[in-house]
């Protein structure tokens, strides 16, 4: 009997050895249940989805009361678009027209196509996005030289519009004594031609008599009104009219309506100051100087900021003389053109102010919320 069992247990022993070494070396792996592939490719599909979301460029509606090709604001707002085009590859529509009820269907219609930006370059939309932007609160606005507060979801930019313009009206209430210059009269008069009676160009305004005015207390500064900013034929025929009444220099504040106002200073063998872009090579020794508003930085900055999620509404960011957000031009071309005749002392007298405004010595006026 004790034979038996002992034969028994070998068998059994011998039995389960074998069993695990086919475990071991020969059994085939088990294959992954249905379950664990569909989780695998749930997962894949939502990695590509999300490389996807990753990839999809940031969407921005630039909204012009006016067109392209002004050589002025607008073109320096889209050059500074076309650079955050260049580093962020962001997709772009541009919304033009001279129009004030199509102003309004542009803002409406960008922020309700769920464009990521809705960038208003002008303060001519400033109510329109006041009166709108509540109604899309998940929609990004930004006003570019105008100021819309209190609302969480709109940025704003402005500039030193006065601080700018008060170097011009220096430059200008100079070269209106400097007799010797061709074209250059005995009457102390001075010009200003604007597109529309705003109060952003009364910013403008006042800064340029003031500058003109530390010159030449007594000075006269004519102002005349366009009533566009798409109307060149009209500039040109306003600033004819200063210069027949002695004005030797007008300043242009008039976007599209400005190039008038700059070909009607080659015409009359008479001075303009260009404005927002460099423009002193229009007409070569007829532009004194161009008084620079850096839009184009305001536009790339704005872009950015929702690039790289920095965005904040209900800031406003001032572009001022202490930070390069305004200037004048470096007189190089009018140099250039009058040489040795060219006076000197227009610089340095501008280099001084630009200091004592910089330090707080000199405080330019403006109009209030500007």
């Amino acid at each position: 009997m004790n034979f038996l069992k002992k034969v028994i247990l070998t068998i059994v022993t011998l039995s389960i050895v074998v069993s695990l070494s086919l475990a071991f070396t020969g059994c085939p792996p088990a294959a992954p249940t249905e379950e664990a592939t569909e989780v695998e490719e749930t997962t894949e599909k939502e990695e590509e989805e999300a490389e996807t979301e990753e990839e999809e460029p940031i969407k921005v509606a630039l909204l012009f009361s006016g067109f392209l090709g002004d050589q002025s604001f607008n073109d320096s707002a889209y050059a500074g678009i076309q650079r955050a085009v260049d580093d962020f590859g962001i997709e772009v529509k541009v919304f033009e027209s001279k129009e004030p009820a199509v102003w309004e269907q542009n803002v409406v219609s960008a922020a309700d196509a769920n464009y990521d930006l809705v960038l208003c370059v002008s303060t001519n939309f400033q109510e329109f996005i006041k009166d709108h932007a509540p109604e899309f609160p998940d929609v990004k606005f930004a006003l570019i030289d105008g100021i819309v507060e209190d609302e969480p979801n709109v940025s704003s930019a402005v500039f030193a519009n006065n601080e700018g313009c008060f170097l011009s009206g220096l430059v200008a209430a100079m070269w209106t004594t400097k007799t010797e210059i061709s074209g250059v009269n005995e009457d102390k008069i001075i010009g200003f031609v604007s597109g529309m009676d705003i109060p952003v160009v009364h910013d403008f305004l006042k800064g340029y008599e003031q500058g003109a005015r530390l010159i030449e207390p007594d000075i006269e500064v004519l102002v005349s009104w366009a009533g566009s900013w798409t109307d060149p034929v009209k500039g040109k025929e306003l600033t004819l009219a200063q210069y027949n009444q002695g004005a030797d220099v007008v300043m242009n504040v008039a976007s599209g309506t400005g190039p008038g106002i700059l070909e009607a200073a080659s015409e009359a063998g008479k001075y303009a100051i260009g404005v927002d872009l460099n423009q002193d090579g229009l007409f070569p020794g007829s532009i004194i100087t161009s008084l620079l508003k850096r839009v184009d930085n305001a536009c790339y900055v704005t872009v950015k900021s929702v690039i790289d999620g920095t965005f904040k509404g209900g800031t406003v960011v001032d572009m001022n003389l202490t930070n390069g957000g305004v200037s004048l031009t470096d007189f190089s071309v009018m140099k250039e053109n009058m040489g040795d005749a060219f006076p000197e002392d227009v610089i340095t007298t501008v280099e001084e102010y630009i200091q004592k405004v910089i330090n707080g010595e000199i405080i330019v006026e403006g109009e209030p919320g500007f």
